[in-house]
């Protein structure tokens, strides 16, 4: 990429911190740039609003100023933003705990203070009773930082020691730590720039761990790294050259092996290795393109799952002597299945407990080694159920959650021989009654035909009779599906006559793998247009008010509302775009920017034409042009590191340019926090207000629940 650069004028900075805080919206000056490509040039006259360093004052001077003129716009929406977070916080039970999980001797657990926005990460010996051990104290450990994540921490066999991973920046950069549980002493041992995966091996003494790269963030180099020994020495135990797999490392069901498990959008590969001797690896199966699978292991076999003649995935086996033979060795123990996805497993002593999808629901079912199936029991019609912490293979009880759009997630236990189901916890919700709310599975029809399940959720008492706001939700990327769930923060919106939709449009896995494969690569498109099409449907329905749609999306669903802005502009009053992946073209051109090379089979790779002239037609950023857009709110953090903060502060920069309408834009910068926002779980929820005030300020919603 060539550059040439000019200087913004100072008095240019100083007059757009001037006209921000009359409540003008800034401009950010104009500066020739050639993108250069394979397949041509591109100008873009923003790129100069980014910088690696994230110390140009002449972009931070722009940021500041477009966050002033945030302040000045939503200054008027303050009591109602005070109002929403209140009622959020109000739903929250702020002293709230855990489920204690059993695991080598010791029930570990989380509770929060009242008013804390960390936990405390506790254990127990032998029982539920005993007195409680604090591993982690984390409101102590975030004291002075303006950003804390403590994202994985591990106890060694022997139960000494553990070592965790903990970022104060936000750009998920974390540096490794050891302590000694019993004196609390912090070693001297510390890692930088390392993945928040860490496992003990067998000698208490030796961590491995995931060196990143420094510049593109990739996990390319597992590491083993032993107590009070000079990191420079840590050896070397696997290293991946190809840059478009991400890696990770886990100890099996039975805790025997250690893995490694490389994978790109379509292809894995895993090699194992004793705890005992890391690094005396046996390779599962060698990587191959379309081939996916994951390994784990309990008693005497294997057990994979893998889309080997079996696009929705289906479970193997293969003996402890034939691991490393491949394929060829393995066994069914699932057949392939056109509706039912097998989502993931985990082995127990007698059977396995299978997490899967079907009709658009997760669910799941227990596999008794004797063939008999038992599939867990739903009472709605949009539901998921998903896998919790199961640590103990030789139990008979398998412990999941349970949740949808109106119950709190519920963990429950169920028995594999009887199928008896035991409740551990409903998630308390102060002042919420699911019987007040009701909840739909509607299937949309897509323009080609396809239809599309969506969830729905509204408070009883709302009229479906076409004057109802509402705010639509989808991802739609990677194969991540989007499952209902009780959110805090939406109860206010519910109980203020508003109708929430959440669309499983293509690109997801909600339908299977054909699911995702018809909506990314050259299929991208389906994703925006299922989205608008649901919309549609659901207007025409009378579920919402034509002219009361709001829309939302994040990071890779950002840039669905990036694409749906520039599509179907007058479908939406207000469209919310959080850290928006919406320069496509020039992000997956750049091998340097994290992520890039790992998702070329997910968007696809931009120097081969075919790609590029289809990305290009999609890229927000490239397609905005001279018209008139929905109301807009747009957030981004400075320290992301998966979406760059200067995608969307080009995107505002280039809607401000050339948008023609007169509805208003907000562009708020957080210059402390990476991809998911401000850490602490309250900190949260005062974010979420200021969109939704903004929001339900656009739509004409009243401010009071209770009054539609």
């Amino acid at each position: 990429m060539a550059h040439r650069a000019m200087m913004i004028s100072v008095a240019l900075l100083a007059s757009c911190v001037v006209n921000a805080q009359d409540s003008q919206p800034p401009r950010a000056a104009k500066r020739p740039f050639q993108v250069t490509s394979p397949n041509g040039p591109r100008e873009d006259d923003y790129y100069w609003l980014r910088d690696d360093t994230r110390k140009n004052p002449d972009m931070l001077a722009y940021l500041a100023a477009e966050n002033a003129y945030a302040d000045a716009l939503l200054g008027k929406l303050k009591p109602l933003q005070n109002r929403l977070y209140e009622e959020t916080v109000a739903h929250i039970k702020q002293d709230d705990s855990s489920v204690p999980y059993l695991k080598n001797g010791y029930y570990y657990g989380t509770r929060y203070q009242s008013g804390a926005d960390y936990p405390i990460i506790e254990r127990r010996k032998g029982s539920n009773s005993a007195p409680a051990e604090v591993m982690f104290d984390e409101p102590a450990l975030a004291k002075g930082h303006s950003f804390f994540a403590l994202s994985d921490w591990v106890v060694s066999p022997d139960n000494r020691l553990v070592a965790w991973a903990e970022d104060v920046v936000g750009r998920r950069q974390y540096v490794l730590k050891i302590k000694d549980l019993a004196t609390g002493k912090v070693f001297a041992d510390t890692i930088a720039n390392v993945e928040p995966n860490l496992l003990w091996a067998a000698d208490n003494r030796t961590i491995l761990y995931i060196a990143k790269d420094p510049v593109t963030l990739r996990g390319y180099q597992v590491k083993a790294h032993v107590l009070g020994t000079p990191v420079a020495s840590d050896r070397l135990l696997y290293e991946e050259k190809d840059d478009t797999f991400q890696m990770s490392i886990a100890r099996t069901a039975d805790d025997k092996f250690l893995c490694v498990a490389v994978e790109s959008t379509v292809s894995d590969e895993q090699r194992c290795a004793p705890v005992a001797a890391p690094g005396a690896f046996t390779l599962v199966a060698p990587r191959v393109r379309e081939f996916r699978y994951s390994a784990d292991h309990l008693g005497s076999r294997w057990i994979i799952r893998t889309n080997k003649d079996a696009k929705n995935y289906k479970l193997v086996t293969v003996a402890d002597a034939d691991l490393g033979k491949g394929p060829t060795a393995w066994r069914d123990l699932t057949q392939a299945s056109d509706t039912t996805f097998i989502e993931d497993f985990k082995p127990f002593n007698g059977f396995v407990a299978i997490d899967q999808r079907e009709g658009g629901n997760r669910m799941i079912r227990l596999l008794a080694d004797n063939g008999t199936s038992l599939p867990v029991k739903a009472d709605e019609p949009a539901y998921r159920m998903s896998l919790d912490v199961n640590e103990e293979p030789a139990s008979r009880w398998v412990r999941y959650t349970y949740g949808s759009l109106v119950t709190p997630t519920t963990t429950y236990e169920v028995n594999a021989e009887s199928g008896e189901r035991r409740v551990l916890k409903v998630a308390p919700v102060p002042g919420y009654d699911p019987r007040n709310y009701v909840t739909e599975r509607v299937w949309a029809p897509a323009r080609d035909g396809t239809k599309i399940p969506v969830s729905i959720v509204y408070a009883k008492g709302v009229k479906r009779d076409g004057s109802a706001p509402m705010l639509q939700y989808a991802y739609g990327s990677y194969g991540i599906s989007m499952d209902p769930a009780v959110d805090p923060g939406r109860i206010g919106l519910l109980d203020r006559g508003m109708v929430y939709a959440l669309a499983h449009i293509r690109g997801g896995q909600e339908m299977g793998r054909n699911w995702y494969d018809a909506g990314h690569l050259l299929n991208k498109q389906n994703s925006f247009t299922d989205f608008i099409d649901v919309t549609r449907y659901l207007v025409a329905q009378k579920y919402a008010a034509r002219d009361r749609v709001a829309a939302m999306g994040g990071s890779a669903g950002g840039l669905l509302m990036g694409a749906v802005a520039n599509m179907a502009p007058q479908d939406y009053k207000v469209i919310i775009a959080q850290v928006p992946f919406v320069d496509v073209v020039t992000t997956m051109l750049d091998a340097s920017i994290p992520l890039t090379t790992f998702e070329y089979d997910e968007w696809g790779n931009p120097a081969q034409k075919p790609f590029y002239d289809y990305m290009l037609s999609y890229s927000p950023y490239d397609n905005v042009t001279a018209k008139a857009y929905p109301s807009l709110f747009v957030q981004t953090g400075l320290w992301d590191s998966q979406v760059q903060y200067y995608e969307p502060t080009k995107w505002v920069a280039k809607l401000r340019e050339l948008k023609t309408d007169r509805n208003p834009l907000v562009f708020r910068i957080n210059m402390e926090a990476g991809h998911g926002g401000k850490s602490g779980r309250f900190e949260r929820f005062r974010q979420n207000a200021e969109w939704q005030a903004f929001m339900l300020q656009q739509l004409g919603v009243a401010d009071q629940p209770g009054q539609q």
